[in-house]
């Protein structure tokens, strides 16, 4: 019910709105009298209630008083003086403390004043590698540490390994993450995938606040972030709230970087692309991005600088000797890679198939995974009546590795069956008619980058590889067509000044894309990145 006023009623003038309007009148004061000096109030006690008893004994603890009610205001009443409120008056607020100025970077990035941090599922530990994403944060991270720069790379490691360790001079730290979850899943890095992943999100984090940041940003530094590929999408993210939260946000520069497009439906786009800057490694992938809502930049993948030093001249004409079997007219081609169906397996066994059809011989090495798409090439393989060698060894040299190829007798398919050492595998590259390197769908193409270091020739698709001018330092497939494969391979044998300028051209162009050139690259990148944040260097 409303509260009634206890003061009489004030007649209100001719004219005047009735006090149910929503609008009232302004009364003019009434005089009051001269109010008493105020005295003190004691605060009434409180009335003590009777506890209910519990048992046998009452409880001898008082309740809380409760809280004093408040009166709702009277209708009509004044409202108070200019000195009632004086009284009242809030105490002046008091401004914060100044933060601590941190101190400044110095100008330009350099070894000097930036730490990288490398996020990714993959890293170097066989444990962990389980394609071309373990190569790339591997050899990223050993160029960065080769140039200077303080690294760190947390990857999802070999549970039987040491947790930390330090390589190129101290410079790159390898943090093998979720190892106590990793021990329950041998089987590779994939194996309890999900169990790693909220382990990964939860943790890594702060790791990279509290060990990372915080004292580099202490001692004048930048922190660059990247996390690889979907598994990250979510701790990058992560690593922007903490170091915002802790006032440091300014100071870091976190990207995000898309090599397939694996699972990106579990990404949240709308708060990766405000925490991080988004990019990938060819313009292929930027455009498959564009139906995601996002615009990223690209920035290739690189090669390491050994992969330029020179074949074995030796060995090369050896083996290409081997896999002729004394018939100078014998072609030769390797492929290896992932049993996927997007590598176009079934396409390069078809070719050969055709090319055997028409009276040509060929000699094929092959290396591919463990995938169940494998045994469909294989079955595909002999039922178009091409014989099939498996080849078994344990860890073989390139020594060894050309006289299993010797004992092998005769066959179209040479099946390798072992962990192939790298230099045989640019033994193959080099000596090689062509490398089938020809997948339907390939965010970058790194074995056929990897072909043209080793003066190869590499028979590409037109998907991510950026770098393959067709007839020029590569030949660039365009269909699926089992033919067009052998019709290219006739024309470069039948021009052999053709063959010889792809390969000249090849290496020079592989020499563009060494890490070292690409994270020249990288840092023109940042320097932008650090512009649209106004991340200062003095």
């Amino acid at each position: 019910m409303p509260i009634e006023d206890p003061q009489p009623a004030t007649p209100q003038p001719q004219g005047a709105p009735d006090a149910t309007t929503s609008t009232p009148a302004r009364r003019a004061p009434r005089p009051r009298p001269a109010p008493a000096p105020a005295q003190p109030i004691a605060a009434p006690t409180p009335r003590r209630r009777a506890m209910p008893a519990t048992g046998d004994r009452a409880s001898s603890e008082q309740p809380t008083p409760p809280a004093p009610r408040r009166r709702a205001p009277r209708v009509g009443a004044s409202a108070p003086t200019a000195e009632q409120l004086a009284e009242q008056r809030m105490p002046e607020p008091v401004a914060p403390a100044e933060p601590r100025p941190l101190p400044a970077i110095p100008r330009g990035i350099s070894p000097a004043n930036t730490v990288f941090v490398s996020l990714c599922f993959e890293g170097p530990d066989v444990y962990s590698t389980a394609g071309g994403l373990g190569t790339r944060v591997a050899e990223f991270t050993e160029a960065l540490a080769t140039l200077g720069f303080d690294t760190h790379l947390i990857f999802v490691g070999d549970p039987n390994k040491a947790a930390v360790e330090d390589r190129i001079g101290g410079r790159l730290h390898i943090k093998r993450w979720a190892q106590w979850i990793s021990q329950y899943y041998p089987n590779g890095v994939y194996d309890g995938e999900e169990q790693k992943l909220n382990e990964y999100n939860n943790t890594v984090p702060y790791h990279v606040y509290e060990q990372i940041a915080k004292p580099a940003i202490e001692q004048g530094k930048a922190i660059v972030v990247i996390g690889e590929d979907w598994h990250t999408a979510e701790v990058v993210s992560r690593v922007s709230d903490v170091l915002h939260w802790h006032g440091v946000r300014n100071r870091a520069l976190i990207m995000w970087n898309c090599n397939s497009l694996m699972s990106l439906h579990r990404i949240n786009w709308g708060r990766l692309g405000y925490t991080a800057t988004i990019t990938t490694v060819s313009r292929y992938m930027k455009h498959r991005m564009w139906q995601y809502g996002v615009n990223p930049l690209a920035i290739p993948n690189g090669i390491p600088r050994r992969y330029l030093d020179p074949v074995d001249t030796a060995a090369v004409t050896e083996l290409r000797e081997v896999m002729r079997r004394g018939d100078p007219d014998r072609t030769f081609l390797f492929k290896i890679g992932r049993f996927d169906p997007d590598k176009r397996w079934l396409m390069a066994v078809e070719a050969v198939a055709r090319m055997k059809a028409s009276g040509k011989r060929v000699s094929m090495i092959i290396r591919g995974g463990i995938e169940p798409h494998g045994g469909e090439v294989l079955r595909r393989a002999n039922e178009l009546g091409l014989r099939v060698v498996n080849i078994e060894a344990k860890r073989p040299t390139s020594r060894q590795c050309i006289e299993l190829m010797r004992d092998a007798g005769e066959a179209d398919i040479y099946n390798l069956r072992f962990f192939v050492p790298e230099e045989f595998v640019r033994m193959c590259y080099a000596a090689a008619d062509a490398t089938l390197a020809n997948s339907g769908h390939e965010p970058f193409g790194l074995v056929g980058l990897e072909v043209m270091a080793a003066r190869g020739i590499a028979f590409t698709g037109s998907t991510g590889e950026d770098y393959a001018i067709s007839f020029e330092n590569a030949v660039a497939l365009e269909t699926e067509d089992p033919d067009e494969i052998v019709g290219y391979l006739t024309h470069i044998q039948q021009h052999p000044e053709e063959r010889e300028k792809i390969r000249a051209e090849a290496y020079r162009t592989a020499s563009e894309y060494v890490w070292e050139e690409v994270i020249d690259n990288l840092i023109g990148k940042l320097g932008y990145m650090a512009r649209k944040q106004n991340l200062t260097f003095d």
